[in-house]
């Protein structure tokens, strides 16, 4: 029997030993998508427990934790740090096969250098312990980022946003890990929101462009790309959650514009016609910048309205969509292709049964300027775990090139998170190393090692042109 979470811990075959330990484990970090802030890392944040570094926010825990039966006063309520940290502490040793219990004992591992298992009677031993960590000097956000190898991250920003942060950091010499801002124009696309009125407002304000119209927004977002570009962005986000091809006319698009600042009723029509003109807008911009575009598609976001309203969004109610959109993807790619617009893109989907859908519409629009130019990105959010990972993996091998593959990032509002390089890093390799060992592929250690470096940091550098 195996120990738990020893040197060869998801690594089967010799092979994949081999490939991981002397290749991949060394590999530094670019976690091109994540929610970290500019500003915790330019102001050098430090923690006050364990609990504050893990649990402040984080809603995968908090999920597993409601699912455990533990009181919403431990999870976000009023309950002191350390009493939400001996709850986190009952609840790990429930967690057999969620991915959760494999990523808090490489964080105690990595992170706090506990080798112990966390469980109600560890639990004060670990506190004392995480404690005197955390009093240590490099144990802050910059810290943490310099020992995990971290050499750039992106994260991401709302287009009215200052980057004040970003800009304060990019001076910084003392800190030589890029910190660059992702365009997340989520505000532009959802006149369906409430609040697009307020947020138009904000865009105004910070382009310095009066919004009259919708050829005024479109100036506004144009501008704010150019401002976001000077200041080192070259990656955008867009989360899609429902339809978001219909074709329309300006004249339309400034109807239905009109519509959404005067809060009036909107057809589901008019909707995906304003998405669709912003982003074919936004899409022509991106490719003459040279930037790389995300989607993440298919969220089921704030389904529980009570817990919602009573304690805010992304708070844990979200879960996977089931709508149909491979028509609208392909019909949105191709009005970009066609024009010569389509920039470098990431797909992302949240509902597994679309991986072959999304792997094989990537590949209806690659070309040979860009060797992977449109990937279908890593296992994302409920599907980061060993089976999704493995899926995804395994998809991109069997209908495209795993080889140009720009690998993993956290998606995590947590400094903790980047033993999930690691994690996928291991899973990778465990991989390649079984088809060799199995006679599927030749057992050259030095084109695969190469493979998996390439997988693990140097396909992202280059696909984003990074000079690190």
């Amino acid at each position: 029997m195996k120990s738990f979470l020893n040197e060869d811990f998801l690594l089967e075959t010799e092979t994949s030993k081999r490939i991981y330990h002397n290749y991949a484990k060394g590999m530094p970090i670019f976690d091109y998508h994540c929610h970290l802030t500019a500003k915790e890392i330019a102001e050098d944040r430090r923690f006050s427990s364990i609990a504050d570094a893990w649990l402040g926010e984080d809603h995968y825990k908090w999920r597993v934790l409601r699912a455990n039966g533990v009181a919403e006063e431990y999870v976000t309520g009023t309950k002191s740090e350390k009493e939400k940290f001996l709850k986190w502490a009952e609840t790990v040793p429930e967690l057999i096969g969620n991915p959760l219990y494999h990523w808090t004992h490489l964080e105690l591992k990595r992170c706090f250098g506990i080798e112990e298992e966390l469980a109600p009677e560890t639990a004060e031993q670990i506190w004392e312990k995480s404690m005197k960590r955390i009093s240590q000097a490099n144990f802050s956000a910059r810290g943490i980022l310099k020992q995990f190898d971290v050499r750039a991250l992106c994260t991401t920003d709302d287009p009215v946003d200052s980057l004040e942060y970003h800009k304060q950091l990019k001076e910084d010499d003392t800190f030589d890990v890029k910190v660059l801002p992702t365009f997340r124009p989520d505000g532009a696309l959802n006149v369906y929101v409430g609040d697009f009125p307020e947020w138009v407002q904000k865009l105004e304000k910070a382009s310095g462009i009066s919004i009259e119209t919708f050829s005024d927004f479109l100036e506004a977002l144009s501008d704010r790309v150019e401002y976001f570009h000077e200041v080192g962005c070259r990656l955008s986000d867009h989360g899609l959650d429902a339809s978001f091809f219909q074709l329309a006319n300006h004249e339309t698009c400034d109807g239905i514009f009109k519509k959404a600042i005067h809060q009036d009723v909107m057809t589901n029509e008019e909707v995906a016609a304003f998405k669709t003109a912003v982003l074919l807008h936004l899409g022509k911009l991106y490719a003459e910048k040279g930037w790389a575009m995300q989607f993440h598609i298919g969220g089921l976001r704030g389904t529980n309205t009570r817990m919602v309203e009573s304690i805010g969004p992304n708070t844990g109610y979200d879960s996977m969509a089931d709508f149909t959109y491979a028509e609208d993807l392909s019909k949105l790619l191709n009005e970009l292709d066609t024009s010569n617009h389509l920039p470098k893109t990431v797909l992302y989907n949240l509902n597994p049964r679309d991986n072959y859908m999304l792997a094989t519409l990537a590949g209806n629009f690659q070309n040979g300027d860009v060797p992977g130019k449109m990937q279908f990105g890593t296992a994302w959010w409920f599907n980061d775990h060993r089976d999704g990972m493995e899926d995804q993996i395994k998809t991109l091998a069997n209908v495209g090139v795993l080889s140009r593959f720009v690998g993993m990032l956290t998606d995590s509002r947590s400094l903790l998170s980047y033993t999930r390089h690691e994690y996928f890093r291991r899973i990778l390799c465990n991989i390649i190393g079984k088809w060799v060992e199995n006679g599927e592929y030749p057992a050259n250690i030095e084109r695969l090692g190469r493979m998996v470096q390439d997988i693990s940091f140097h396909n992202i550098v280059n696909y984003m042109e990074i000079d690190l």
